[in-house]
């Protein structure tokens, strides 16, 4: 084992002596451009490290600029998601506020084109039984509200006060299975009554079987009940069915969407047919005494 690390380290100084005779040989001779060849050769290695290293760098210096132009789209991608949902938020606001403006609009205008005096008022809850279909408006005694009031709104019919409070109202709408209307059929002037089913529809019963009655019909209040003032609009007859002599069902359409509902009038004014039926109970009373 010693022989051979002997030889080796032998081998190894034998090396070492030949690239160092080569390397003097080297600085001696010299390229065609009278350069040292060893110069050269150390010239070559260098330049090709340095292109390398400066190969290197410029890739890291890439890198880091592509790094921090990346950050700089991120932070700017979500400085714009931000102003999008902020834009959108405001574009959500103004169109609430058209929408709103276009409502009070509607009512100004039912409450400008009608002779009867009203008081607007909003919405606050709907009613929390499925039963009994109402809703609860802003408006109450304090305002001069009392039941039996009719609450309507610029598509027509909405349904009559039922529970006045100092400062708020429940309302019976005209879709309540309870609720009824006197009603007339405005092309032929055929006389019935609208009932509520609880649902989105309204039937028109105690129509006579001769009267001319016809799907697209439209049908207004006729002012017999004592309630709504006449001519205002039900609906639209949505399909008839004739019986034996007789209609046996017809579906009104309400004018009024009920679930979209966000404010309405109510009506101040008695109708004329109850200020009639007043006068002449105490025109009888007066009479008896």
């Amino acid at each position: 084992m010693a022989i051979v690390d002997i030889r080796q380290r032998t081998g190894y100084l034998f090396l070492a002596v030949i690239v160092g005779h080569v390397i003097l040989i080297s600085t001696q001779v010299t390229t065609k451009r009278g350069v040292p060849l060893l110069e050269s050769v150390v010239f070559g290695l260098v330049a090709e490290v340095q292109r390398a290293s400066n190969s290197v760098s410029d890739d890291v210096e890439r890198s880091w600029q592509d790094y921090f132009a990346l950050q700089k789209v991120r932070s700017e991608n979500n400085e714009l998601k931000q102003e999008i949902g902020q834009l959108r938020v405001r574009l959500q606001q103004e169109r609430g506020l058209a929408q709103q403006s276009q409502m009070l609009q509607g009512l100004l205008n039912l409450k400008t084109s009608i002779t009867v005096s009203t008081t607007a008022a909003t919405v606050i809850a709907g009613g929390a039984s499925p039963e009994f279909r109402t809703v609860t408006i802003d408006k109450g005694k304090g305002d001069g509200l009392r039941p039996d009031m009719a609450v309507i709104a610029p598509a027509g019919i909405v349904g009559r006060i039922i529970l006045p409070s100092g400062r708020a109202s429940k309302v019976q709408l005209l879709i309540d299975r309870n609720a009824a209307a006197g009603a007339i059929v405005e092309r032929t002037r055929a006389q019935g009554v609208v009932v509520g089913t609880g649902a989105d529809r309204l039937k028109m019963d105690y129509v006579a079987g001769s009267a001319d009655v016809k799907t697209g019909d439209t049908v207004v209040t006729s002012g017999i009940d004592g309630i709504y003032p006449k001519g205002f609009v039900i609906g639209q007859i949505e399909s008839v069915q004739r019986g034996a002599g007789e209609y046996s069902a017809i579906v009104v359409r309400p004018a009024v969407d009920f679930s979209a509902l966000e404010a309405v009038l109510v009506v101040l004014t008695p109708p004329v047919a109850a200020d009639a039926a007043a006068t002449a109970t105490a025109g009888s009373n007066q009479d008896r005494e």
